[in-house]
């Protein structure tokens, strides 16, 4: 089989992230990028010593005319998510991967299902978190019944002022423009909405079932945080429920903290409380920096049966979550299936996300099901 065509629209920040899982990789053949920003496409084939032959662009449409691509990987503010799509769907592509969220509107998540299903293309929306090792480890702990039927969980993230990689201001910019990041709020959502994304989706993850309602506070500084969000799970039909399921997140923004990670300096603190025991889970977005390689923070810990163990033999960089999801994705092109997420995860996960943030602005509960737009 000839090698997958890949293309890269957005070679910012999260670029040497994505790539990764398409280095080295016998599968595919990176053939060109696009960025507005010329300096960005030379210090990209600089730093990951790409093909001098690669063509580069900086019209996302010209790109998608001149190149006869396989999967196309779209790494852009979020409010392009939709345009880029629906243009990318009618190119004779077989796979489209989309940086969550998925898009700023229900609406917009719709149309791009359904141009990608008319077009047979699998469209993919990106989230490393599914393949990070020690999540994937938790899930199957918690599938395989170590601590029981799960009924609660929560979400801890601890962003921290120093620490982690460069971020370019003007990637910052367009996070606190409402327009470009999306949510609801007047400030833009930087948290709750970009990278709260990954945790509502784990909500829905870890434990498989969709949401009743939800309610949320939601600070109305410069961050969106602090932030606290609580739900209830629906019943499954047909079922007998023990208890009743609950979930929350917590976002704390911590101005005067150090937290050394190769990535940004934030990082998620999962625990999960079942019928028969409790599970921890710490490691994420700063795995394996200085606390994550203590024995105080192992990646899992499972309390059951008056007794604890923990799992830490286990990759914590969380580069591994995007070469995972990545090469599930090729896999996927390859040889059939679904991929995760697929776009009708990625527009519930929106729905999710966006029923917190109305219920913060309305203060009352919101059922995720009725946000429709």
């Amino acid at each position: 089989m000839d090698k997958l065509k890949v293309g890269i629209i957005g070679c910012g920040v999260i670029f040497d992230l994505n790539i990764l899982g398409y280095l080295n990789n016998e599968d595919v053949e990176i053939t060109c990028l696009c960025d507005r920003r010329q300096k960005n496409l030379k210090e990209k084939i600089q730093k990951f010593k790409l093909s001098p032959k690669i063509s580069v662009y900086q019209d996302y449409k010209e790109m998608l005319d001149t190149e006869s691509l396989d999967i196309l990987e779209i790494l852009v503010p979020h409010h392009l998510h939709h345009e880029v799509t629906l243009y990318a769907a009618q190119k004779s592509l077989k796979g489209i991967s989309v940086q969550k969220p998925m898009a700023n509107s229900v609406k917009d998540c719709e149309e791009m299902i359904n141009a990608c299903k008319e077009n047979d293309v699998k469209l993919k929306i990106f989230e490393n978190f599914t393949f990070y090792p020690p999540i994937m480890k938790a899930k199957q702990l918690i599938e395989e019944g170590i601590i029981g039927e799960v009924n609660s969980i929560h979400i801890k993230t601890i962003e921290a002022a120093k620490g982690g990689w460069k971020v370019p201001s003007s990637a910052w910019r367009w996070r606190y423009d409402p327009e470009t990041c999306g949510g609801g709020l007047d400030r833009g959502s930087p948290c709750v909405f970009d990278d709260g994304f990954h945790k509502f989706w784990l909500a829905l993850h870890l434990i498989e079932d969709k949401i009743e309602k939800v309610y949320a506070w939601i600070d109305g500084t410069i961050m969106d945080t602090p932030a606290h969000i609580m739900w209830k799970y629906k019943q499954p039909e047909n079922t007998e429920f023990i208890v009743s399921k609950y979930g929350t997140i917590e976002y704390s923004h911590l101005p005067h903290m150090y937290l050394p990670s190769p990535y940004y300096p934030e990082d998620e603190f999962i625990s999960l409380t079942g019928s028969k025991g409790i599970m921890w889970i710490n490691q994420a977005t700063a795995g394996g920096n200085i606390m994550s390689d203590s024995k105080i923070f192992p990646p899992i810990v499972v309390f059951r049966d008056g007794k604890i163990e923990s799992f830490s033999d286990l990759k914590r960089d969380w580069k591994y979550g995007f070469i995972n999801s990545t090469k599930h994705f090729i896999e996927v092109i390859k040889n059939g299936g679904d991929p995760k997420l697929s776009g009708e995860e990625g527009k519930y996960t929106v729905q999710f996300s966006l029923a917190a943030i109305k219920s913060s602005l309305e203060g009352r509960e919101i059922n995720p099901d009725d946000i429709i737009d």
